[in-house]
């Protein structure tokens, strides 16, 4: 399982999960929600406490991955798989354009 923190501009909006099983969710920080009710990351996500699940990564998220000779750059520097959507969402988009960035999220291992 893989995580990311979304932030809104320097706010944590919430967190983004790639499961065991190759799914994804999305869920809204309750202190945002009660806090920024209005304030969304996108269109597709209206702010409240249903978590979003999907089978492929998002597409609103799967749109601030790079593209092009940008996307070729990452791919080779970090040596990830441009089909690892959410290995290159970790690795290139802590510091997008716009108001929504992602950060990695540490998994502790104390199996």
């Amino acid at each position: 399982m893989r995580q990311a923190q979304i932030l809104y501009g320097d706010i944590n909006a919430g967190i983004l999960t790639e499961t065991d099983h190759g799914e994804y969710t999305f869920e809204y920080n309750q202190n945002y929600i009660e806090n920024y009710p209005k304030q969304f990351i996108s269109f597709s996500f209206p702010v409240t406490a249903t978590i979003y699940k999907e089978k492929r990564l998002f597409p609103f998220f799967e749109g601030l991955i790079p593209e092009g000779w940008l996307l070729d750059i990452a791919t080779k520097n970090w040596k990830i798989n441009s089909n690892d959507r959410m290995g290159l969402l970790l690795a290139c988009c802590n510091n997008c354009i716009g108001a929504v960035s992602v950060h990695p999220l540490k998994q502790d291992r104390d199996e």
